[in-house]
């Protein structure tokens, strides 16, 4: 404690850093990010934008970057985007911000962040292009984790061609994250190709009877073929599933688990 309160004295080391270094978070106006989590269970604290306004979200991405080195915001916007931008250039104008409008996501790294590294491959495969929002958030939500991201679009059940094409690279993944809409079949058939394990990301697309991703989460969790599922539309958390059984295939890897 005296080295962190000596550090603030000396101008090495910000208020907001010394907290967060002290209990794990670090609290502000829009409310507390969790500076710890990366180190607490292996992947960074999302920034979720959806129901905050740009200003907050903005102040949580200062808080972020400020005790991290980094930050990531999902369910963003185009006004959430340029409120980020405004508050990183004025605060960390070193810093580079990547917006992704499909992902609906936004990433930030300080001038100093050095990010991490696995040895684990995860394969994002879509059934169609209306299921690229969840799946690009879940595709951030693992590189920004370290894990090597391959993303294989366009594979759905109505052409099945078009998967067996990919079966090389589908079967040469650590792990699969796999988004379907309407009846949510391509997870299931995959799961019966491969031996690796797979995540279901059930997507609101589809429309009628069992519309807006609830016959594709039905259809999921019957799954004949064993997958793991997330929620509907659940890209983040599909994405941290996938990362946490890349830590382990790292770890196993290097050497680190034994």
């Amino acid at each position: 404690m005296r080295e962190l309160l000596e550090a603030v004295a000396a101008g090495d080391l910000s208020v907001d850093a010394a907290e967060a270094e002290a209990v794990g978070y670090v609290t502000g106006e829009a409310g507390r990010f969790d500076a710890a989590r990366t180190d607490r269970v292996g992947v960074p604290e999302g920034i979720l934008a959806a129901g905050k306004t740009p200003e907050e979200v903005a102040e949580l991405v200062s808080l972020a970057v400020e005790t991290t080195g980094h930050a990531l915001v999902t369910r963003s916007d185009e006004r959430t985007v340029d409120a980020v931008r405004s508050r990183v250039d004025e605060a960390f104008p070193e810093a580079t911000v990547t917006a992704d409008d499909r992902a609906r996501t936004v990433v930030v790294h300080g001038s100093a962040y050095e990010p991490p590294s696995l040895d684990a491959r995860v394969g994002v495969v879509t059934a169609g292009t209306s299921d690229a929002m969840p799946a690009g958030e879940a595709a951030v939500v693992l590189r920004e984790s370290g894990v090597s991201v391959t993303r294989i679009d366009d594979v759905g059940v109505a052409g099945l061609a078009r998967l067996v094409d990919q079966l090389e690279t589908l079967r040469a993944q650590d792990a699969l994250v796999v988004a379907a809409g309407r009846e949510g079949a391509l997870p299931t058939v995959l799961a019966g190709l491969v031996d690796v394990p797979l995540i279901g990301v059930p997507v609101s697309t589809g429309y009628g009877y069992g519309g807006e991703g609830e016959a594709a989460l039905a259809g999921m969790l019957q799954s004949c073929a064993p997958i793991a599922v997330v929620n509907i539309d659940a890209g983040f958390a599909a994405g941290v599933q996938a990362t946490l059984v890349a830590r382990g295939i790292d770890a196993a890897r290097t050497g680190e688990g034994s």
